[in-house]
């Protein structure tokens, strides 16, 4: 190897990416993350105008080539019709980062105890979470699969690996409200992790590599009584920051990963060797 070689193998110049969710709280920092390691970026989620404001940043910010969509990930028709318009405006995909996830529009039903909780939230929850990352991965897999060559990065969460540990929520709000874990949600990212090795052994011998990465808990606005249960749960003793989930994303959709796939990469700061 010449020198710079290693280095050269988280270079994104030249490559084409979707982030799904793009405008949430970890899908504009995968979005700069992938820009300021040169790639071009497709930022997609429900609502146009934070996807389009989104995209103007990193032009700006990064000096690369972006774009933003609106498309409910839960219409298989129009996933397909986004896929095609993207590709013809910025060029054929190489990078899929699959992150779009609900909490549907009734944060008080999505919270609801598991007990009373409403068969319509879970299905909701279930469409975004799971169909949702099927439909995407299908549209942008198979295009990859007919050039051979491709990296699917899907976001799952350490509560797709993990039960949620009751007592940290004791006392625990999120901006104000109260906060638990719903078993949809467990569930959904679960079934992200079984999808993902599914594809990774479907595509594999096309050259498209399908792993998924499973954050542990985002600092993101929680009470301090919340931070300081989970972080006593935790090696490293914290809470997880956007950032230090980055260069794990970064790591899977570059070339410096690429005997990797199949695998679920775990973000956690050692929470699941407890």
């Amino acid at each position: 190897m010449t020198r710079g070689s290693y280095r050269r193998l988280f270079d994104l110049a030249g490559r084409r990416a979707l982030v799904t969710g793009a405008a949430g709280i970890l899908g504009g920092r995968f979005a700069e993350g992938l820009a300021d390691s040169g790639a071009a970026v497709a930022c997609l989620d429900l609502e146009d105008g934070p996807c389009q404001a989104l995209a103007r940043r990193l032009e700006s910010d990064y000096g690369v080539a972006s774009l933003g969509a609106a498309c409910d990930v839960r219409e298989a028709s129009r996933v397909e019709a986004s896929i095609v318009e993207i590709e013809g405006r910025l060029g054929p995909l190489d990078i899929l980062i699959n992150n779009a996830a609900s909490k549907t529009d009734s944060i008080d039903r999505f919270l609801a105890p598991l007990e009373d909780y409403d068969p319509d939230t879970w299905r909701q929850v279930m469409a975004v979470n799971l169909d949702g990352a099927f439909f995407v991965a299908r549209a942008v897999g198979r295009r990859m699969a007919e050039r051979g060559r491709g990296s699917i990065v899907q976001i799952a969460s350490i509560y797709g690996l993990l039960g949620p540990d009751q007592r940290i929520y004791e006392g625990s709000e999120y901006r104000g409200r109260t906060i638990n874990t719903p078993p949809v949600y467990t569930a959904s990212k679960g079934g992200v992790i079984g999808l993902t090795k599914h594809l990774a052994t479907y595509w594999g011998h096309r050259g498209v590599r399908v792993n998924s990465l499973t954050p542990g808990g985002v600092e993101s606005g929680q009470n301090a009584a919340f931070r300081e249960r989970y972080a006593a749960r935790v090696p490293l003793g914290r809470m997880a920051s956007e950032k230090d989930i980055v260069g794990a994303m970064l790591f899977l959709a570059s070339d410096a990963s690429s005997y990797v796939t199949g695998h679920n990469l775990v973000v956690d700061g050692g929470l699941a060797a407890w």
